[in-house]
């Protein structure tokens, strides 16, 4: 099987990375990003690409995948919504339709979060601008889409955070993260168990198109 990843430098990405690196199944892995990984493994292939609204220049490399995980984002806090639009419906719509085009057997993942609004009419706006996301991936003819959305992520096996506050949050709460579990089972996921939900969904199929927490922890466990 291989694998398309957006987003691989980021936290829930480089989680993703990790599980289809230790997975026999998955015969290669491309990244694709403003940057690169530096994971160095015989597996994956990286390519730098700036115009993430034009994906034109680089199709000959994105034929021929059989599965997208896709993990690109960005916190809404302190940006417009015609900004935060712009990248987090944006940026997605032009991949998934070129890599429909390409690639018409392919599965679809995305990363969305818990919250997400469907309907497209609540107040907040990143819900709004998710949800008119994942509508439009569902509305492409893909083999199948599934949208993940996880609320509490917790990163394991020294994956971190962009974010220097996101990075001091999940340090405390890490110590905490057992307690976290036990308390809220069906809020609460790793960076390991979402890697493989993602992974397992690309593989095998779910029944379901939107996995909410439990869902992600039931399949990726």
């Amino acid at each position: 099987m291989k694998v398309i990843i957006f987003g691989a430098t980021g936290m829930i990405g480089q989680g993703v990375l990790r599980e289809c690196l230790l997975d026999d199944e998955i015969e290669t892995v491309l990244s694709v990003g403003r940057s690169v990984t530096g994971v160095q493994h015989d597996k994956l292939c990286e390519v730098v690409h700036d115009d993430f609204e034009d994906f034109s220049a680089i199709e000959d490399i994105l034929a021929g995948y059989d599965a997208c995980l896709y993990c690109l984002g960005v916190s809404s806090t302190g940006m417009s919504e015609e900004e935060y639009h712009r990248i987090t419906f944006g940026f997605t719509r032009a991949a998934a339709e070129t890599l429909v085009k390409l690639n018409p057997a392919m599965t679809f993942g995305y990363i969305s979060g818990a919250g997400t609004d469907s309907s497209g009419q609540g107040g907040q706006m990143w819900a709004r601008v998710k949800g008119k996301t994942e509508n439009m991936l569902l509305g492409l003819p893909f083999k199948s889409a599934h949208m993940f959305r996880p609320a509490y992520i917790q990163p394991l096996n020294g994956i971190v955070s962009k974010t220097k506050l996101y990075r001091v949050m999940y340090k405390v709460l890490g110590n905490l993260y057992p307690l976290l579990k036990l308390l809220f089972p069906k809020s609460v996921t790793t960076t390991e168990i979402l890697g493989r939900a993602m992974l397992k969904a690309a593989k095998k199929g779910f029944p379901k198109q939107i996995l909410e927490a439990a869902d992600i922890n039931n399949i990726g466990l």
